[in-house]
């Protein structure tokens, strides 16, 4: 039957079984893209019931993995079960997948995807765990992957997004996330495929507020970990949080999602976690900011992307173009260009013009 399997997913199948017992009468293989630490974690949870195999870019990290059974460079403590495959060979990783996930930095999203479209099996199912807006288009990831996938595989780009540290959910730690996709049916797959006792999916149809979500948060923190190394404060991390969710929110549904949303998992919970949790790569960028030290400094001692520092250039740009103000993400993006110290910054957004808290007008 090989990865035609996909094709009993279907929404009414789906109503009556729990998922653990549709991936045993289920069994397809599963390709991830990137072996960072979210790749890495994904990896381990797919295989549970499932052949995986793990795309690496880097030959020897492919080759440490399927020697040592384990990353040598990120979550080295995590050990990778036998029906992991790793390999650095993309059409190998992607040839006959179900599911692919495409664990990637934003910024890599489009050249990695046009490489593997041509080996990938024209029904299987593209769930895109990329945080970003693509800076050159200001396209979401969602859009990206439309553009360089072929015509008949759009209705199958989903996009995974939610509070989840990968650390955590290697440790088997309860995780909730969001699943989107324009056919509902096919996250509702995606959801199936995922969920277990430890990892619970939702499924849902607005992938525009789901990725605006998952991408604007990350600005935020940097925002949120500016204010808390300068020492400003709880009341300031309060305020740019409940602020920062209400620019997220005037973007997500000026580019049509959908207001709900961004109270969700997606929304709110995810920028609930990246504001507030020392594994967020994000806040530590803000966190240096304030204390500060350099960016270049900051982000070689991180040794990952921090998706926050582009996607604050890439969502003013957006911003500009549809007519939202974000004036937090534009104070974000003058400390990044050196434009403003945070100390400049946090007193340009103390002595706006003042206004409504809520402005329908403005949503």
């Amino acid at each position: 039957m090989g990865c035609r399997r996909v094709n009993f997913y279907r929404a009414k199948s789906l109503q009556n079984l729990a998922p653990h017992d549709i991936l045993r009468r289920v069994a397809v293989p599963i390709a991830v893209l990137g072996a960072g630490s979210f790749g890495t974690c994904l990896s381990v949870l797919c295989g549970r019931e499932n052949d995986v195999r793990l795309w690496a870019r880097s030959k020897d990290i492919a080759e440490a993995i399927q020697t040592r059974r384990r990353n040598p460079r990120y979550l080295t403590d995590l050990r990778i079960p036998g029906r992991i495959t790793a390999t650095a060979d993309l059409e190998e990783a992607v040839d006959g997948a179900g599911f692919i996930i495409a664990a990637l930095p934003s910024h890599a999203l489009r050249a990695v995807m046009k490489a593997a479209a041509p080996h990938m099996t024209p029904d299987s199912i593209v769930i895109s765990t990329s945080k970003g807006i693509e800076v050159e288009t200001g396209m979401l990831m969602h859009q990206v992957l439309g553009d360089v996938l072929p015509d008949e595989q759009r209705s199958r780009i989903t996009c995974l997004s939610g509070p989840s540290f990968a650390r955590e959910v290697a440790q088997r730690k309860p995780t909730v996330v969001t699943v989107a996709c324009a056919e509902e049916e096919n996250a509702m797959a995606v959801q199936a495929m995922l969920s277990c006792p430890w990892f619970r999916c939702y499924s849902t149809d607005d992938i525009v507020g789901v990725e605006v979500g998952g991408a604007l948060k990350n600005v935020v923190a940097i925002a949120v970990g500016m204010s808390d190394g300068m020492g400003l404060g709880l009341n300031a991390r309060a305020a740019l949080m409940t602020r920062g969710l209400a620019e997220v929110t005037r973007l997500a549904m000026e580019l049509g999602g959908r207001l709900e949303t961004l109270g969700g998992l997606s929304g709110m919970g995810d920028l609930l976690l990246t504001c507030t949790g020392d594994l967020s790569r994000n806040r530590q960028v803000g966190l240096g900011l304030g204390l500060g030290r350099p960016l270049e400094e900051i982000t070689a001692e991180i040794g990952e992307v921090a998706e926050g520092v582009r996607t604050t250039r890439a969502a003013c740009r957006l911003a500009e173009r549809v007519g939202v103000e974000l004036p937090i993400a534009e104070m974000v993006h003058k400390v990044l260009s050196g434009d403003a110290s945070p100390a400049e910054a946090g007193r340009a957004l103390m002595t706006r013009q003042l206004g409504r808290e809520y402005d329908p007008d403005r949503l």
